[in-house]
């Protein structure tokens, strides 16, 4: 039995399976892309994902790290490779070496410390590339990026021993291309986000967007969080395809989100956005 009710949402061929609830837990697993954004508790359901994507260390997004990689270790899976702040790892594997210590078995880990700019490759094609956040020391957002080669437009009508012809006398006939495919923002105050292009041009963005009512614009700034004022400021800059809202306060209830959105988006930012709590089964 899963130990998770997640969220499920399905955009083309990505699932997106998850939980985010401010405070208590964040975990967002794409399977396909064989990556999950933080780790939260570490559901059962995300074991089996390769790279976790560690945005920073607050325990309600980190909590799971030792026991994803002990239950990797005890499924006789490779050791899991866990992407994080560079400021963390020192404290990470302290952890560690105290839960095999506890457990009486070492636990296999792939630690890699990040910092904005840094990329990761995911598969031979598939990238992720590291940008800075403001929520606590070292916290960073995450873009998912598939890498081509394009063929330049003047080689387009050739044949394919053409082609091999110049390739043999060293002719350059393609050029690189990017497709940005998701992006996750993780916990932040607002940040302009607008000014990294394979963020605007992210198919899907995952992001917080905490707080909701006028009041609790201070809480808000006091935790480096963003306000629904803040957010609608952000994705109207932006190009995203498909908006996820992670990290929702249980402060304002799931309808009165919906409505406070509603009015603060335009139409159509409101119709791409999904609320990803909303999207769990028997929720009710």
């Amino acid at each position: 039995m899963p130990s998770h009710n997640l969220a499920h949402i399905k955009i083309d061929e990505l699932e997106i399976i998850g939980y985010s609830v401010a405070g208590e837990e964040t975990v967002v697993g794409m399977p396909q892309l064989d990556v999950c954004f933080d780790i939260g508790k570490a559901p059962d359901q995300i074991i089996s994902i390769n790279n976790i994507l560690l945005s920073h260390g607050h325990m309600d997004h980190a909590a799971g790290f030792a026991y994803y990689l002990s239950q990797r270790n005890f499924c006789d899976l490779p050791a899991g490779t866990i992407l994080a702040p560079g400021n963390l790892l020192g404290p990470m594997r302290k952890i560690i070496d105290a839960w095999g210590k506890l457990d009486g078995n070492n636990v296999p880990a792939n630690l890699v410390g990040v910092k904005p700019g840094d990329e990761y490759q995911i598969k031979p094609n598939l990238f992720a590339r590291v940008f800075p956040t403001k929520h606590s020391n070292g916290s960073v957002g995450y873009s998912v990026i598939e890498k081509r080669k394009k063929l330049k437009p003047e080689y387009a009508g050739l044949t394919g021993p053409q082609i091999v012809e110049l390739k043999k006398q060293g002719v350059v006939i393609d050029y690189p291309l990017e497709v940005p495919i998701v992006t996750y923002i993780g916990d932040t105050q607002y940040v302009d986000f607008s000014q990294l292009k394979y963020i605007v041009e992210s198919k899907i963005l995952i992001a917080e967007c905490t707080f909701y009512e006028a009041e609790h614009t201070t809480r808000a700034e006091a935790g480096k969080h963003m306000h629904i004022n803040e957010f609608a400021h952000l994705i109207e800059k932006l190009q995203n395809e498909h908006v996820i809202i992670a990290h929702t306060t249980q402060r304002t209830p799931m309808r009165e989100i919906h409505k406070i959105l509603k009015e603060a988006l335009p139409p159509d930012k409101y119709k791409t956005t999904i609320l990803l709590m909303d999207r769990r089964p028997n929720l009710r």
